[in-house]
């Protein structure tokens, strides 16, 4: 793995972890770098920090607030 993606991983917490907890990136990312983006894409997925998810979850705030509010009426 080149000096600049590993850089990149460490400069996320998020990215290290699931490196650490997904070790067979190690061998994926040290045959071809540019499967970083795939590798960030997952990490995304599995800590829900994409844009769809975040929406979502505050779709689901919203509901919880709007269920608590009718239950006070």
């Amino acid at each position: 793995m080149n000096l600049n993606l590993q850089k990149q991983i460490l400069a996320n917490p998020k990215n290290y972890q699931h490196l650490k907890e997904n070790s067979y990136w190690h061998k994926f990312l040290n045959r071809d770098a540019t499967l970083y983006k795939e590798f960030e894409e997952k990490m995304k997925e599995l800590y829900k920090e994409r844009p769809t998810d975040k929406l979502n979850e505050f779709i689901d705030n919203l509901d919880l607030i709007e269920n608590v509010i009718m239950s006070l009426k």
